[in-house]
């Protein structure tokens, strides 16, 4: 799918970084189809020796290389990336965007013919084991879609959601490694107060939440329904599971979703 695709990448954080990798290690597209534009020459001069990619001076330099420009870098400079290129860009040109708050409307503001496709994924992409979620902007066509999931299944799993549930994904999926490492630190903390050493408990809380997450994606079954297999009538995991329904784990965690989601709205304003 990529094969013959040239991307451009406008910025060179972590999260573009972690695609390079990925699409690499894939095999979906070779280094020298790589162009990576960055402020920062040292960050340039590392990807460059990690990853074999091409680099170049300039936002401009980079849409006179690239057919497809990934739009990586921080919100609060995506007008003046936008408003640079914007002379420079062709009809040859798609562009796909995870900078957080910025809709395609927005970039079409800028860019009014120009494929436009919005990503938010998140920072298990680094180890490929990602989610990102693809919402298409009004000029993107099925084509453009298959480039940019190719481009992110690389690094994880992909879904299609319309624009006005990013939000909602930025407050589960985006912000949800988050939650998922304070029950993972919480559990670990429990180990040691029931008296298992810290390094033991970690393995066994890390692991189980690392299983528990493969049984529903490999056996498709719902979460409720593997719950049951777990618990026996007066057993152990009834009672923890009373403990966590009178702590109120369940609504904490649809709280913090909602939180999350809200404060993507705000910032998208």
């Amino acid at each position: 799918m990529l094969k013959n695709q040239v991307l451009g990448f406008l910025g060179g954080g972590m999260m573009a970084e972690a695609l390079i990798t990925g699409m690499l290690k894939s095999e979906v597209i070779n280094a020298e189809n790589i162009f990576v534009s960055d402020p920062d020459k040292q960050r340039l001069a590392t990807l460059k020796n990690k990853t074999g990619i091409n680099t170049v001076k300039t936002n401009i330099e980079l849409t006179q290389v690239a057919n497809w420009l990934i739009m990586a870098v921080k919100p609060q400079v995506v007008s003046e990336v936008l408003l640079a290129i914007k002379p420079h860009i062709t009809t040859k040109h798609a562009l796909i965007s995870f900078a957080a708050g910025i809709s395609t409307a927005y970039i079409a503001s800028y860019l009014s013919k120009t494929p436009v496709i919005r990503v938010m994924p998140n920072t298990p992409c680094l180890v490929a084991a990602g989610v990102s979620a693809l919402s298409y902007g009004t000029n993107a066509q099925p084509e453009h879609g298959q480039v940019a999931e190719a481009i992110f299944q690389s690094v994880g799993q992909t879904v299609t959601v319309k624009e006005e549930l990013i939000d909602a994904v930025t407050g589960l999926s985006g912000s949800g490694p988050a939650y998922m490492y304070i029950i993972l630190e919480a559990l670990t903390d429990a180990g040691v107060q029931v008296g298992l050493p810290r390094k033991t408990a970690a393995i066994l809380a890390t692991n189980t939440m690392f299983g528990a997450a493969k049984m529903v994606l490999e056996t498709g079954e719902p979460p409720g329904q593997l719950k049951d297999m777990v618990t026996t009538p007066g057993g152990t995991t009834i009672a923890g599971i009373y403990a966590l329904e009178d702590g109120g784990l369940r609504v904490t965690l649809m709280d913090a979703v909602r939180a999350a989601t809200e404060q993507a709205k705000q910032l998208s304003k």
